[in-house]
């Protein structure tokens, strides 16, 4: 028995899947599960299944990025369903696992990008978020929230839930008109624009994306409101002044485990005596892990996602007092099958700006995200912070009052 039908074997015993290689034969794997649609794959060359068991996290992907791996029955989103079902997070059970090489070269790699300095940071972020603007449109909702959506209703279309989700911060930033506020990660502006809105406030919002900076920037000034919601390209670790409110929302996956305390001692710094933070970002169950290889290769260098311990435990450095924590545990995985949704609707487009392979990556990136968030140890944290215990009420009723006044 090949390492390649070991591998397989161990990993599906919930649904069934079947491979036809390259020579034409046809191996059944699994059993047919009600809950998992049946997928049928096929190898294009023979070197494919043991190239794919060297690094399952990375060459599965590139496999089906270089067209080596074909979906013939289901689509990726299927596929990645099927894998990741089988290693469910709560049930303990791990299933990918690569050669010793491979896991000690990709913790090499997730060790070396975790240095985020200014340059890098920035570098990182262009190769993510400068891509073309009309990507983002294409997939999604009207107000370009890349971050995780909140759904008080799981069948809420995207733009419902995006739109709830603002309010949903709003309300546990406690704003009262006039209060200066730092947005720090503030992407194409649609949280700084709603905060102005809904609340009366004044933002500035940092980036260190040039085409999130242009487009923010527009859209203050088509809104009328560029005198009171501003938008710079700037690292936040450049930023001096005191802010009545900072709300940073999926831009801490980004930051680097090695430098959390110096983010939350500068945003400390930055937060007045009385004020209040939110803190919005992907997280992960449980202990400390590393991020996959196909992830820091080809979508997010350096990025990161952290367990709530090493959040906490470098924001008690800071004598940041955690106010508050909210575990968003599905809401992610609802948000990701929409944009691979949209994505999918839009696949000549998204082939028109790019190629084929560049599609193949985007909705693979999408589908493994999706399936982290709902078999695997992803969530997403929402945690609030004071520097004064005397700063909130001491109830949280004043949190859901807020959301339903709030406008969306």
């Amino acid at each position: 028995m090949s390492l390649f039908d070991r591998f397989v074997g161990h990993l599906f015993k919930r649904g069934e899947i079947t491979m036809i290689l390259a020579d034409g034969t046809a191996k059944v794997f699994g059993s047919p599960d009600a809950a998992l649609k049946p997928v049928t794959i096929r190898f294009v060359d023979k070197g494919v299944p043991a190239f794919i068991a060297r690094n399952p996290h990375l060459h599965a992907a590139e496999a089906y990025m270089d067209g080596r791996l074909v979906i013939e029955q289901g689509d990726i989103r299927d596929l990645v369903d099927l894998v990741r079902a089988n290693g469910k997070w709560e049930e303990g059970r791990v299933t990918l696992r690569g050669t010793l090489s491979s896991l000690v070269r990709d913790r090499l790699r997730a060790r070396i990008q975790a240095f985020n300095d200014a340059r890098r940071a920035k570098a990182n972020v262009a190769h993510h978020y400068d891509l073309n603007d009309r990507l983002y449109d294409l997939f999604l909702d009207v107000d370009r929230q890349y971050s995780c959506a909140y759904f008080t209703d799981p069948a809420n279309d995207l733009d419902t839930a995006q739109a709830d989700k603002k309010a949903h911060i709003a309300a546990k930033l406690h704003l009262k008109p006039g209060q200066r506020v730092l947005d720090i990660g503030c992407g194409w502006g649609g949280m700084a624009l709603y905060l102005n809105r809904a609340a009366d406030v004044d933002v500035l919002g940092v980036t260190l994306s040039e085409e999130q900076l242009k487009v923010a920037r527009q859209r203050a000034e088509a809104a009328g409101v560029s005198g009171r919601v501003k938008f710079e390209l700037i690292d936040y670790r450049a930023l001096d002044g005191r802010f009545d409110r900072i709300v940073s929302v999926g831009m801490f996956e980004h930051v680097g485990v090695p430098q959390y305390e110096a983010f939350f001692l500068k945003c400390r710094e930055l937060l007045a005596d009385d004020g209040v933070m939110l803190l919005h970002t992907i997280g992960r169950f449980g202990v400390p892990g590393k991020t996959d290889a196909f992830t820091l290769k080809y979508i997010f260098p350096g990025g990161y996602n952290p367990a709530l311990s090493e959040i906490v435990s470098a924001s008690q450095q800071a004598k940041m007092i955690v106010a508050d924590v909210e575990t968003l545990r599905l809401h992610y995985g609802l948000t990701l099958d929409r944009w691979y949704d949209r994505t999918m609707a839009a696949k000549d487009a998204i082939v028109a700006l790019y190629d084929e392979r560049f599609f193949r990556m985007w909705t693979f990136y999408l589908a493994g995200a999706r399936a982290a968030f709902i078999h695997g140890n992803l969530c997403n944290y929402q945690i609030q912070y004071i520097r004064d215990r005397r700063a909130l009420p001491i109830t949280r009723d004043y949190m859901a009052e807020a959301e339903k006044a709030l406008p969306r």
